[in-house]
């Protein structure tokens, strides 16, 4: 990873216990694609969950959100060996990266 790319406080990676894990952003994702906010500013990360994970499940999710928080791998390259596109990977790395933070900001407070 070059010193430009992301890196994420996700709790796998920084070892701070303090930080979201993995798991707690599988999970919102999971429960935000069941259960779309509405009025919401972000209700189009929830929509487009929910229609990924119908599209694919719920490992590959997983897979994607562990690549790129953790291993720092790209959104396009994470589907790698995960047949799915690359649309999606994006759509995924990014509503990851999103719920990150905002778990992370509800830790803080």
């Amino acid at each position: 990873m070059s010193d430009n790319d992301a890196l994420y406080d996700v709790c796998e990676r920084t070892k701070n216990p303090e930080h979201a894990s993995v798991d707690d952003v599988v999970e919102l994702i999971l429960e935000r694609a069941q259960h779309p906010r509405t009025e919401h500013r972000d209700a189009h990360l929830d929509e487009m969950m929910a229609t990924v994970v119908d599209r694919y499940g719920t490992d590959p999710i997983r897979t994607i959100v562990h690549r790129v928080l953790v291993d720092g791998t790209p959104f396009r390259t994470a589907i790698h060996d995960l047949e799915m596109s690359n649309v999606d990977g994006v759509r995924v790395g990014t509503t990851a990266g999103q719920f990150l933070d905002e778990l992370n900001a509800q830790n803080d407070s």
